[in-house]
Order: C-alpha cells, then structure tokens, then sequence
C-alpha cells in the first residue's frame, strides 16, 4: 500500500486513503480488513479506522460480516452483467455527445488519454485500468453533461471492482482498435458512429468479464 501522510482530520484522511486503495486495487476484493493491522500500518488509532471503515460500507466498497469484520466486496455474475447493461447504455450516449460537444482542448485529452493507454501495453493490469479508466471518464468529460457525470461516476464504483477482481482488461486482441474507433468517431463529430463504437466496446469487455465469472449464455 502506498504511504500514508497524516492530514489534520484524521478520520477523512483514512476514508480516502482507504478508498484510493481499494479503487486502485492495492487492496483486493475479497480482502480482509482488520482494524488492529490498519492503526498500526496507518499509525492512527482504531477509532478513525473503525469510521472509514464504516462509509466505505455505505460506499458499497466494503461487506461487513457478522463475527469476521470486514472484506473488499466481490461481484456477483449477477451484479456484473447489471453493470454492463447500464454502461453501455451510458458509455454510447457519452460517446455520442463528446462528438457533438467535445472543444479544442477536450480532442487534446482525449488524444493524450488514448496515448497514455496505449503506452501502456505490457505493464500491470491495475496500471492499464487505471489508464483505461481515464480515458472513458476523459470522453464522460468531454460530453459536458453533468447529469451523465454524476451517474458515470456511481457506476464507475462498480466497474472498478469488476476490472479488479477478474483481471481481464486487454484480454481481447481488438480492445486497441476499439478504443481508437471510439475516439475518431468523436473527433470526427459522427455521433452515431461515436455511440456505436462505445457500446460494442462495452459489449466485448463483458462478454469477457462475465465469461470469466461463470456467466455463460
């Protein structure tokens, strides 16, 4: 876990501590999380551990169990092919009006997030999610809808978890091409085309995902 820098309220510093880890995936799902062995790693006391781990809870990003604490939550099948219903439905609309409203400097993120995730070919998996994730959140921004950002961003919980706990990210030969043909629709203002291109991408990533989690058709 990366190091921890004591802020002034303790008790927040920890949540988003906490929570960057677990997004990050230096906590894994299924992990188990004791409040002794965090006050000492964390050098605070059990209190401040105690809340964060108590609104990471409501969060959803944490499973309390009776008489075993607490565990980074894991994802049904179920919850995962619920997930991806809904973030195609987001991702192609998202897509569709980036390519109606993206600026100037919006077509330089994009283009610089995409490079980013490419360049990363070969290195660990919670680096390229961590890069693919801020490429689908640059064309959320790029869409200027804070409405869709708002419910990008809840949804964005549950695909993390999902990419954390199958590992699956890249596993497809065609995710490169898919994320190029997502971006030159967008930059080209084809919003059909932009929508299209998203959802197939969302698609193909769920076929694996939930390929990998026993969902079978």
């Amino acid at each position: 876990m990366t190091s921890f820098e004591r802020p002034t309220l303790v008790r927040d510093g920890v949540y988003g501590h906490l929570r960057r880890a677990v997004l990050d995936g230096e906590i894994a799902p299924g992990e188990r999380l004791g409040e002794v062995e965090l006050g000492e790693r964390l050098g605070v006391s059990r209190t401040p551990i105690r809340e964060a781990l108590a609104r990471l809870t409501q969060d959803g990003l944490l499973v309390a169990e009776a008489n075993k604490g607490v565990r980074v939550r894991t994802v049904s099948a179920r919850e995962a092919r619920d997930t991806y219903v809904v973030r195609e439905e987001l991702d192609g609309l998202a897509a569709a009006l980036a390519a109606q409203a993206h600026t100037p400097a919006d077509a330089v993120s994009l283009r610089a997030a995409l490079e980013a995730l490419n360049a990363a070919r070969g290195a660990d998996y919670r680096e390229q999610t961590r890069l693919d994730l801020a490429f689908h959140q640059a064309v959320t921004l790029a869409a200027h809808n804070a409405a869709l950002a708002d419910l990008a961003r809840g949804l964005s919980v549950r695909v993390t978890l999902i990419k954390h706990q199958t590992r699956t990210y890249n596993a497809h030969p065609e995710t490169g091409e898919q994320h190029a043909a997502i971006l030159k629709a967008i930059l080209a203002r084809d919003a059909p085309a932009a929508r299209e291109a998203a959802r197939h991408h969302v698609r193909t990533f769920a076929a694996l995902v939930l390929h990998q989690l026993g969902d079978h058709p």
